[in-house]
């Protein structure tokens, strides 16, 4: 560190250092237990997203959602290269679904609709507001990350992580959480980019495995590839042959039941 700069700063400014406001999320579950109608006020909210994600993402057809990094614009190789994903799972038939956000979800969703396809983001509300890219062509908003994590999760058959940070790590490692514990279907769970990924599957293969931490069996939940056209040949396969995926029409809203595409 500088010490010029250091010397120049005042206590009170090194104390908020790393720090900034709480957002009204933090500032509840920080609190710990609230009174009781308070807690009972905060579950009905949970229901109304919940239910309004699930009236919304019903009628979207057969899922991919594809996980990855805002912080990539399209000048780099990896936004072309999820573009190309998400126009393959769409000739595919599949309804690309992403967290609606830059980046690459953007080139995930951007890709389907190159082609056509269909397009979903499940924006999540944030202290910088997450603005919708222009490539979906349905816009589902969350405040809470647990209930965006269940949608992304619920109407998929396949999960693609392209490159990504912690919230890319965060949602990869819930979804295989879930397929070893049994709690979802042996869904593909696709690593895209060998490279960027090889990492982290060093750590599984050569730390986790032999800790005992996880079994030889849970490594196999993985694929990994730099080819859209493989990656998207492995879901379409495991979705028809495995789960009973077909061409059918999707479920059309009912507009008594006040529902909405």
């Amino acid at each position: 560190m500088d010490e010029k700069a250091t010397s120049q700063t005042t206590p009170a400014e090194r104390a908020t250092w790393g720090k900034r406001p709480k957002t009204d999320e933090e500032k509840e579950f920080l609190r710990g237990a609230h009174p009781r109608f308070y807690e009972l006020f905060f579950v009905f909210r949970v229901l109304r997203e919940l239910l309004m994600g699930i009236r919304r993402l019903h009628f979207q057809g057969a899922c991919v959602t594809v996980f990855g990094s805002a912080r990539f614009d399209e000048k780099h190789p990896f936004y072309a290269q999820t573009r190309t994903l998400g126009g393959e799972l769409a000739k595919a038939g599949f309804t690309v679904l992403t967290g609606g956000g830059p980046g690459l979800m953007e080139a995930a969703n951007r890709g389907a609709k190159d082609v056509g396809g269909h397009s979903v983001g499940c924006n999540i509300q944030l202290p910088n507001e997450q603005k919708p890219n222009p490539y979906v062509d349905t816009w589902v908003e969350f405040r809470y990350f647990f209930i965006r994590k269940l949608m992304l999760a619920k109407y998929s058959y396949a999960f693609v992580a392209v490159p990504g940070g912690f919230g890319t790590l965060d949602e990869l490692l819930e979804i295989l959480v879930l397929i070893q514990t049994q709690k979802m279907k042996p869904f593909p769970v696709i690593l895209f980019g060998i490279e960027y990924w090889r990492p982290l599957m060093d750590l599984i293969r050569n730390v986790l495995i032999p800790a005992g931490t996880i079994s030889p069996a849970d490594a196999d939940l993985i694929v990994c590839t730099n080819s859209a056209a493989e990656a998207t040949a492995l879901i379409s396969d495991r979705a028809m042959h495995q789960f009973g995926l077909t061409y059918g029409p999707r479920a059309k809203p009912r507009w008594y039941l006040f529902e909405k595409n």
